[in-house]
């Protein structure tokens, strides 16, 4: 790692995709009392909660509006980091075609204008199991988008592939549910090697997507490109704190 060039005494501007989802809403609460964040434009569909506005006071900004409209809603905008925390379920917008446009066409759009506007970080929410060979639909369009996001050449690209989510879903399927509840006996079982596998809690996923905001900057340009498993998420998380 080399000297911090995005964070430092000034800190640094974010652009928060996905905001409204578990790990998206939890980083944006973490980024408001950030002071290595300061300032947070968020990109929404629909507006976010009031509490929101009130805790960032004049450290928020909302633009709501059509993702499919993106670069024109994203007209202006400046920040050296980007976090994306876009997804959705088949279930929920019913076709592999709609679930694509969310999973894959959005965050390849949102890398591909921060290439255009020299953002010097994008930080993405993937997920484990992510392989564009995959014969499992979800795990292919999530390997499909990591590997479009690695492609572009942008100055750094951090991708998270968390295990199971843990928080406070408002809307908890019943697999989720269940292994929700399985979730201690999992973590005692999932040692060594499969400590990956261990179900992890959005507050840490959103404290290590601020870690690698904060951590210097990556010099080789082979590592340019970094993933993270669970293991190496709770590790980070546990570095920067999750306040």
């Amino acid at each position: 790692m080399g000297k911090r060039d995005n964070g430092g005494s000034k800190g640094y501007r974010a652009l928060l995709v996905g905001a409204t989802g578990l790990v998206g809403s939890e980083l944006l609460r973490q980024l408001l009392t950030d002071a290595e964040c300061i300032q947070v434009t968020v990109l929404a569909r629909r507006p976010l909660a009031d509490d929101a506005a009130v805790v960032g006071q004049g450290k928020l900004r909302v633009i709501t509006a059509d993702f499919d409209q993106m670069e024109r809603a994203l007209a202006g905008v400046e920040a050296e980091v980007i976090f994306c925390a876009i997804g959705t379920t088949i279930k929920k917008v019913k076709t592999q075609e709609a679930f694509r446009r969310v999973d894959y066409d959005y965050p390849v759009m949102l890398g591909e204008w921060a290439l255009r506007k020299g953002v010097k970080k994008m930080i993405v929410v993937s997920a484990m199991g992510a392989d564009a060979s995959s014969r499992i639909f979800y795990s292919r369009v999530k390997g499909e988008m990591e590997q479009q996001l690695s492609r572009l050449g942008l100055p750094e690209l951090h991708v998270l592939r968390p295990s199971l989510l843990l928080g406070n879903r408002t809307e908890l399927r019943t697999g989720e549910r269940i292994a929700t509840l399985l979730s201690p006996l999992l973590s005692m079982l999932t040692v060594g090697p499969l400590r990956k596998y261990r179900p992890i809690h959005d507050k840490q996923v959103a404290a290590a997507m601020r870690a690698a905001a904060a951590e210097g900057q990556l010099l080789n340009k082979r590592d340019r490109v970094r993933m993270y498993d669970s293991n190496e998420i709770a590790a980070s998380a546990a570095v920067i704190g999750m306040r």
